[in-house]
C-alpha cells in the first residue's frame, strides 16, 4: 500500500540537496511532488491542502543541523505531519464499564465487518484474556449469520444463536441479556451493511446503538475504496457517536488514501488496521509507525512485537541451547525456522515492515513464501536420518526426494546449499564469532561493507 507515495517522498531528499537551509524556493518543487503523490494516492483534496500548508509552514526557515541534509530535514517535517494527520498517538479500546462491554461494528457491505468482528474477538480473547461473545444482527445478507458462527467455532469463541425470523433490535436485546446472565466481559455485535448509505440502514443502526449503549462504536472502512470511503465515514460519523475506525485491506494494492484521510474527516482515531486474510491479521494502529512505513523507513517495532507473539519461545530456546552446545543445526531445525516465519505472517508481513532498502535486497534474493513452501515440501520428503545427516544425500536419494516433493534435483541441491550456508552461520554464532559472521555476509546485501 502507498508504494507510489513512498517512492515520491524518497525522491524529496534529492530535490533540495546542497542547500544550507530550507527556503520557500528550494522546497516548492519538493512540495509539488508531495501534493501530486498524495492526490494520486486518492487522499481527499481538503486533507492534501491542510497537510501541504502545515508542512510548508513548519519547514520554512528550519535550520539544517549536524549531519542532516536539507532533504532529510524536510522528510523529518513530513514524517511528523503524517503522524499528526493520522492521529499522532495510538488509541486503544475503552472497555472500562460494567460487563459486558458492548462493541458495535458498523460499515458498508463488503468492507470486511464480519471478518473484522472475528479478528477483534480473537485479539481480545488471546491478548486481553477476555471472555467474548460474538453476535450477528445482519439478517439481510444470505449466510452472514452462519459466516460469523463458523468464525466463532474456528476461534473457539462463544456465538449467540439467532432464532430464525428475528429482527435486529430483538436479537440485540436478547444477546445483551444472555451476555449478562453468562458473565461475558465483551460482546461484539456485527451489524448489517448496504452497498451504499441509505436512510433505512442509518435508522436501523441508530436504534441498535440506542438499545445496546455500546462503549465502542467502530466504523469499518475498506482502504481500497479511496474517496468513497471518506464520504461514507463522514455520513456514519454524523449519524452515530463513533469512537473509532478500523481500516481493512491495508495490505492490498490500493492507493490507500483512506488511511490518510479518514482521521481528518471524521475526527475519530484509527484504532486497528486489518492486514491479510488470516484471523491473526488485525493490528493496533500506530500513526507514527505507519508514517515511518510510508516514508520507506520500515516498522521494526511492529515486526518485533509480531515475532514475540508468533514465535514459540520454547522451541527457540531449545534451538539456541542446541547450537551453543555444538550439537549442530540440522534440516529439521531448518524446517522449524520456516514454520516459525509462517506463524508471523510469512515473508509478505516481514517485507512490509522492513525499511525499503532491506526489503528490496530481500526481494532481490527471491525470498518469498512460495520458496519457503517448496523447501518445506522437500524436507518433508526426506527420512528422519536424512534430515539429521544431510551429508548422506547422494544422487539416488536426491532423485527420490525430488520426485516425492514434485521438484527437480536442482531444487534439492539449491536447498542443500542454502542449508549449508545457514549451518556455517550458526556455527560461527555458537563460537561467539558475530563479527566473523558479519564479515562473511559481505556482498550478500547491497551496500553492505
Amino acid at each position: 500500500m502507498l508504494d507510489n507515495l513512498t517512492n515520491r517522498l524518497s525522491a524529496i531528499v534529492k530535490t533540495v540537496r546542497g542547500h544550507a537551509r530550507l527556503t520557500e524556493s528550494n522546497i516548492q518543487d519538493a512540495l509539488r511532488e508531495v501534493r501530486m503523490a498524495l492526490l494520486e494516492a486518492d487522499v481527499a483534496l481538503p486533507v492534501v491542502k491542510d497537510f501541504i500548508g502545515q508542512v510548508k509552514e513548519k519547514a520554512l526557515g528550519q535550520e539544517v543541523l549536524g549531519s542532516l541534509s536539507p532533504g532529510q530535514a524536510l522528510v523529518g517535517v513530513v514524517y511528523r505531519e503524517l503522524s499528526r494527520l493520522m492521529g499522532e498517538t495510538s488509541a486503544g479500546l475503552n472497555l472500562a464499564t460494567v460487563p459486558p462491554a458492548v462493541i458495535l461494528v458498523a460499515g458498508l457491505q463488503g468492507s470486511g465487518k464480519t471478518t473484522t468482528s472475528g479478528k477483534l474477538a480473537k485479539l481480545l480473547a488471546e491478548q486481553a484474556k477476555k471472555k467474548v461473545l460474538l453476535v450477528s444482527c445482519d439478517v439481510y445478507r444470505p449466510a452472514a449469520i452462519h459466516q460469523l458462527e463458523t468464525l466463532a467455532k474456528q476461534l473457539e469463541v462463544e456465538f449467540f444463536p439467532v432464532p430464525p425470523g428475528e429482527k435486529p433490535d430483538a436479537i440485540a436485546v436478547a444477546a445483551l441479556d444472555f451476555a449478562r446472565k453468562h458473565y461475558f466481559e465483551v460482546m461484539i455485535v456485527d451489524t448489517a451493511g448496504r452497498l451504499a448509505v441509505d436512510q433505512a440502514m442509518m435508522e436501523e443502526i441508530t436504534r441498535l446503538e440506542q438499545a445496546l449503549k455500546p462503549v465502542e462504536t467502530l466504523f469499518v472502512v475498506d482502504a481500497m475504496q479511496g474517496q468513497d470511503a471518506v464520504n461514507t465515514a463522514k455520513a456514519f460519523s454524523e449519524a452515530l457517536p463513533l469512537t473509532g475506525v478500523i481500516l481493512t485491506k491495508l495490505d492490498g494494492d490500493a492507493r490507500g488514501g483512506a488511511a490518510l484521510s479518514v482521521r481528518h474527516v471524521t475526527g475519530k482515531p484509527i484504532k486497528f488496521a486489518g492486514v491479510g486474510e488470516k484471523l491473526t491479521g488485525l493490528e493496533p494502529f500506530y500513526p507514527e509507525r505507519m508514517a515511518s512505513r510510508i516514508l520507506g523507513m520500515g516498522d521494526v517495532l511492529s515486526l518485533v512485537e509480531e515475532v514475540h507473539r508468533g514465535v514459540d519461545r520454547e522451541e527457540a530456546e531449545k534451538l539456541a541451547k542446541k547450537v551453543k552446545a555444538g550439537k549442530g543445526f540440522d534440516l529439521e531445525d531448518f524446517k522449524s525456522q520456516i514454520q516459525q516465519m509462517k506463524k508471523i505472517g510469512g515473508m509478505g508481513a516481514l517485507m512490509d515492515k522492513l525499511p525499503a532498502q532491506l526489503a528490496q535486497a530481500a526481494q532481490g534474493a527471491q525470498m518469498d513464501d512460495k520458496v519457503f513452501r517448496r523447501i518445506e515440501g522437500i524436507i518433508n520428503s526426506m527420512t528422519p536420518q536424512e534430515r539429521a545427516r544431510p551429508e548422506i544425500l547422494k544422487a539416488s536419494r536426491k532423485r527420490r526426494i525430488a520426485a516425492g516433493a514434485g521438484v527437480s534435483v536442482q531444487e534439492v541441491n539449491r536447498l542443500l546449499n542454502q542449508f549449508e550456508q545457514t549451518q556455517k552461520m550458526m556455527k560461527m554464532m555458537a563460537k561467539g564469532g558475530m563479527a566473523k559472521m558479519m564479515r562473511s555476509m559481505k556482498g550478500m546485501l547491497p551496500g553492505m561493507r
